[in-house]
């Protein structure tokens, strides 16, 4: 049996061309995973930007975001903090243990088989997403992200929480600790990339599926590079919680001991060990927006002027208002959304506006259900996380 528990029509070219920043799942049967090898073989990189080459990171050009509501995989950002590993599909196995009933082995088959298959449409984002803007203030480390380390696919898999309720869940759990088969080179350590989600957002099925663990993409196998053969998939949460390469799920009464939960993605003004140790962890997105096109409509003085915008990641929240200014705030215009609106997931917007001769910038922010709006300006912190200031695009002077 496939659920779709986020359906929404899909949008085409035509439709929302130029916007910037569901689907159907089939049940599994054992054989599927012979496709695997051959789909998942080479790089996704396309005509990414590349932000580091070692290990790779890379994200889209802005212009390429509105070309659909999905982002298609060869212009969805890649995320990496070590070399990708190369895992082999028929020897892979899904580790659960810690605070559960019983331990659990499981192979790619053996898992599909026991749980039931359901897709979700949901937006990924980094939480160094649009950090370029941090440095431009102050220098910050880090993958220096444009505003396209974002984008929303379809991801099909299994619900993460019928996978627990197989091994069954001990009284004194509270936390879902989540494992990588990426080895990271640091400080002359190696370290797995991972970290933790709350046990009640694991379990989080009051109307769909939130969190599962993927294995498509956009309908196909999930390439290397964006997790093959399993991730985690948590709508609502930033990027590190989606964990690629999956190989252990351990329950807990805390939150993951690894570093990048435990160290890093935390918001402080200054990066030592006293700031990080009383700091918690970030997990849900914030609000944000950015423009990712504007042009000018030969002969009227008008922009149409194009982008996507992000609520806040929590079921019910979405965006109300998107709203775009010439003046630094003083007058605001409305954007038109012209996407499907639902929890955890971006809209694309668009907006045809007067840009009078002489303007500098055209700049963005969004407003959530909740009524909350995007400063002018994000307070800087020490890794460059969670940046949503207004968004800025520089018009080009005339000659």
């Amino acid at each position: 049996m496939a659920i779709d528990v986020f359906a929404a029509s899909r949008l085409n070219r035509r439709d929302c061309l130029g916007i910037a920043a569901a689907g159907v799942g089939l049940w599994f049967q054992p054989r599927s995973f012979d496709l695997f090898a051959a789909d998942a073989a080479a790089p996704a990189r396309h005509d990414l930007l590349v932000r580091t080459e070692t290990p790779f990171n890379a994200e889209p050009r802005l212009a390429k975001l509105p070309e659909g509501f999905i982002t298609p995989v060869e212009n969805f950002f890649v995320r990496n903090h070590g070399n990708q590993p190369t895992i082999d599909p028929q020897a892979y196995r899904l580790t659960i243990d810690g605070a559960v009933d019983k331990s659990l082995s499981l192979s790619l088959a053996e898992l599909t088989e026991k749980s039931t298959r359901v897709s979700v449409t949901a937006t990924v984002t980094c939480a160094g997403n649009r950090r370029i803007e941090f440095a431009a203030e102050k220098p910050v480390p880090g993958v220096p992200w444009d505003a396209g380390a974002i984008g929303t696919a379809e991801w099909s898999g299994v619900r993460l929480s019928e996978v627990l309720k197989h091994a069954g869940i001990k009284a004194e759990a509270k936390h879902v600790w989540f494992e990588g088969q990426d080895q990271i080179m640091a400080n002359g350590q190696t370290r797995t990339f991972g970290g933790s989600i709350p046990l009640a957002t694991a379990l989080d099925d009051e109307t769909a599926a939130r969190v599962i663990l993927a294995d498509r993409m956009n309908g196909k196998p999930l390439t290397a590079e964006h997790g093959f053969p399993l991730r985690t998939i948590v709508p609502g949460y930033i990027g590190a919680r989606s964990v690629k390469w999956l190989s252990k799920i351990t329950v807990s009464d805390r939150p993951s001991s690894n570093f990048y939960l435990a160290q890093t993605y935390r918001l402080v003004k200054e990066n030592t060990p006293e700031n990080v140790a009383a700091a918690t962890p970030i997990y849900e997105f914030l609000t944000n927006s950015a423009i990712c096109e504007a042009k000018p409509v030969a002969g009227t003085g008008k922009y149409v002027v194009k982008g996507y915008a992000l609520a806040g990641g929590h079921r019910g929240n979405r965006i109300s208002e998107i709203n775009l200014t010439i003046d630094g705030g003083q007058k605001w215009q409305p954007a038109k959304i012209v996407s499907p609106v639902r929890d955890f997931g971006w809209v694309l917007w668009s907006a045809e506006i007067d840009v009078p001769a002489g303007t500098e910038r055209i700049q963005v922010k969004a407003t959530d259900s909740e009524g909350t709006s995007q400063p002018a300006r994000s307070p800087w912190n020490a890794q460059g996380y969670q940046y949503n200031g207004w968004h800025s695009f520089m018009v080009k002077k005339s000659v």
